[in-house]
């Protein structure tokens, strides 16, 4: 039988079912210099009170709030501190809702967010 080639089916592999994750909450990643403050890098300019009042509406309907934004050590613990103050307070900083790492197994790099509140986006 030279030159016959015998065709098989290859059966697909059973679906494996989805694992159903529960609800999870809006999650709002927040820019600073320039959306929460006028931008005055590195210091802290007058406050966006509009914006401010907006995420405490969010947060009071349970949406998640992460700051999002470029400042690290003492710069970061005083724009935190600012933002407190003015009573706004964030679930996470610059890092993800634990809700996300567990949901990913991991902690990606990336912030993970529904929308992403940047004066550059807007």
């Amino acid at each position: 039988m030279s030159g016959f080639i015998q065709m098989t089916t290859i059966e697909a592999p059973p679906k494996t079912p989805k694992i159903k994750q529960p609800p999870r909450p809006l999650i709002f990643a927040v820019d600073f210099d320039g959306t929460l403050c006028k931008e005055r890098w590195p210091d802290i300019g007058p406050a966006n009170q509009p914006m401010i009042d907006w995420l405490i509406m969010q947060k009071n309907r349970g949406v998640k709030l992460i700051l999002w934004t470029m400042r690290e050590g003492a710069s970061l613990e005083a724009a935190v501190a600012w933002c407190r103050e003015r009573g706004l307070e964030f679930d996470a900083v610059n890092d993800n809702l634990q809700i996300m790492k567990d949901r990913f197994n991991n902690n990606p790099r990336k912030v993970f967010a529904d929308a992403y509140i940047d004066d550059k986006n807007m």
